[in-house]
C-alpha cells in the first residue's frame, strides 16, 4: 500500500492526513476557519517532518478538488501541486462532496436510508450537491441548486435521503419530509479521503499536475468594495 498525503480545504475546515499501508499515521485539522493560508503549510510541514523521521516520503498527494470555497480550493490545490512538482510524485483529485459522503456511508445507524446528499453552502439558498447511493455511485450528478420545497421531488419520498454538510442546515426548514434526515457537523475531512485516495492510486487515476484546476462548478464572483476611497485606489 502507498504512502499518501491528503489535503482538504474545500470549506472553512482545513485538514491534512497521511496514510501508510492503509494506516492513518498523521492527522491534523482546524474547524474554526477559514484560515487555510496560515495553517495549511504548517500542517503539511508537520506531516513531512513526521515522515522524514521514519525515513518515508509520500508516493502521491491527494487533494479535495471541489466544489467548494473558491479561495480554499485555490490554496489547497496550489499546495498539492507544489508538493507533487517538488517530489516528482503523482496528484490525485477527489470530489469534495464524495469525501463527505465517504464518511457518512460508514455510519451503521443509517441502514434505512438509501441515498446520501452531501451539500456545501454556495450562499443564500444555493448549495452544491450530489445524490449518491451507499456505494457512492451517482444517482444525480453534481450541481448548483437553489433549494425550494420542490427540490428532490423525484426522489424524496420514494427514497429515504440523508442530507449533511454546511449547506444542509439552511435546507431543513424547506425540505420537510419524514423521508429526510439531516445530520449536523459533517464536513469534508482529509481523514475521509484516505480510502478513496488509495483506490485511485491503485487504479492509476491521476491528474496532470501542470494543467489541473479545481472544480469550481460556478465562476468566481468578486464582492464589490463598499469603501469608495479604497475602490478608487484599486
Amino acid at each position: 500500500m502507498p504512502c499518501i498525503l491528503n489535503i482538504e480545504t474545500a470549506t472553512e475546515v482545513c485538514s491534512v492526513a497521511v496514510s501508510v499501508d492503509g494506516r492513518v499515521v498523521f492527522q491534523k485539522e482546524e474547524t474554526k476557519g477559514p484560515s487555510h493560508a496560515v495553517l495549511l503549510g504548517t500542517f503539511v510541514d508537520e506531516a513531512m517532518e513526521m515522515l522524514r523521521a521514519q525515513n518515508l516520503k509520500p508516493d502521491a498527494v491527494a487533494v479535495s478538488c471541489g466544489p467548494g470555497s473558491y479561495t480554499g480550493l485555490r490554496i489547497g490545490v496550489s499546495e498539492a501541486k507544489g508538493l507533487c512538482f517538488g517530489l516528482n510524485i503523482p496528484l490525485i483529485a477527489l470530489n469534495s462532496l464524495k469525501i463527505m459522503a465517504n464518511g457518512v456511508s460508514k455510519m451503521k445507524d443509517l441502514q434505512d436510508y438509501t441515498l446520501l446528499c452531501p451539500m456545501i453552502d454556495a450562499r443564500r439558498m444555493e448549495v452544491y450537491d450530489v445524490l449518491l447511493n451507499k456505494e457512492l455511485q451517482e444517482v444525480r450528478p453534481v450541481s448548483a441548486d437553489i433549494i425550494d420545497e420542490n427540490s428532490f421531488a423525484g426522489y424524496l419520498g420514494k427514497e429515504r435521503i440523508v442530507f449533511f454538510g454546511n449547506g444542509a442546515e439552511k435546507c431543513k426548514a424547506v425540505l420537510k419530509s419524514e423521508a429526510a434526515l439531516f445530520l449536523d457537523n459533517v464536513y469534508p475531512r482529509a481523514f475521509n479521503m484516505i480510502g478513496l485516495a488509495e483506490e485511485a492510486y491503485a487504479a492509476g487515476d491521476f491528474v496532470n499536475v501542470a494543467y489541473f484546476e479545481p472544480f469550481y462548478l460556478k465562476e468566481f464572483v468578486a464582492t464589490a468594495l463598499k469603501n469608495k476611497v479604497l475602490a478608487a485606489v484599486k
